[in-house]
């Protein structure tokens, strides 16, 4: 990227009032390389009007249950020199696709044994259909930590908004 008028640089709290991301993530994702920020002379941050674009893109892909790794991959892909175009949000896009697809089925999956799994209320784990389908889980050993949900149910919510 060129060089950038300073007053064309955006404040953390302009980015946080126009993102909705807290000031806290902001430095966060800076640190871990996510989005970059420049410093005045007094070390304040600024920011490009374009990490705007890349925050919405970080929302997007922490909505669909990528991991801060995986969100970190797919920027290097995008092009730092220019806005990208409709052909680049569909490369991406289409790998989103396949794990949307994977979720979709996964919470069907858990969707469609709830019925059993309320009606055995898990007093049994060996009936569960949606913790324990055909008692899987004896043949490891059992235990709660053994439990059979669909792994991208089983993720940890996304951090921040």
């Amino acid at each position: 990227m060129g060089p950038v008028d300073a007053h064309q640089l955006l404040t953390i709290s302009e980015v946080v009032r126009r993102s909705g991301f807290a000031a806290s993530a902001l430095r966060y994702y800076e640190s871990v390389g996510l989005v970059p920020a420049t410093r005045t002379g007094g070390g304040q941050r600024r920011y490009e009007r374009a990490v705007l674009r890349r925050l919405a893109f970080i929302r997007a892909a922490r909505n669909v249950g990528l991991t801060l790794d995986e969100i970190r991959a797919e920027l290097s892909e995008l092009p730092r020199e220019r806005t990208p175009t409709k052909a680049d949000w569909s490369r991406i896009s289409r790998r989103w696709r396949g794990r949307l697809t994977e979720q979709i089925a996964a919470l069907t999956a858990l969707r469609d044994g709830l019925d059993s799994c309320i009606g055995c209320g898990c007093l049994s784990l060996r009936q569960c259909g949606v913790s324990n389908p055909r008692d899987a889980v004896a043949a490891e050993g059992g235990g709660a930590g053994a439990l059979h949900l669909p792994a991208l149910v089983r993720r940890q919510p996304p951090l921040g908004r």
